[in-house]
């Protein structure tokens, strides 16, 4: 992770996904941005996963409801990002605040 966030070739680059240990390395990172559903919606997107994906077994589905009421895994830092909406809005937010943060110099 440290070699990957440290290849400086391209001006911006985007690590998308979430991990139990984050914090071992969420410092290295610019900005974080936490994607934010409701409860129904989570519900909804994972009744849309095939049979076998992550997320479509009833115990996997407990432990991602869990977390998603405890927060629990959520880093205490970031922009939360209203992802009930369209995945073109969503990600459209997310360049609008890094290209605010690119005016800001930071």
């Amino acid at each position: 992770m440290r070699a990957l966030v440290a290849d400086d070739q391209h001006p911006i680059t985007f690590f998308c996904g979430g991990s139990r240990n984050f914090s071992r390395f969420i410092d290295l990172f610019d900005e974080v941005f936490v994607l934010d559903v409701d409860l129904d919606t989570l519900h909804q997107r994972l009744d849309e996963r095939l049979q076998g994906e992550w997320g479509s077994r009833a115990s996997e589905r407990d432990l991602i409801v869990r977390l998603h009421r405890t927060k629990e895994d959520i880093p205490g830092r970031g922009v939360v990002i209203d992802a009930t909406r369209p995945l073109a809005d969503v990600a459209d937010e997310i360049l609008r605040q890094v290209g605010q943060e690119d005016a800001a110099g930071v």
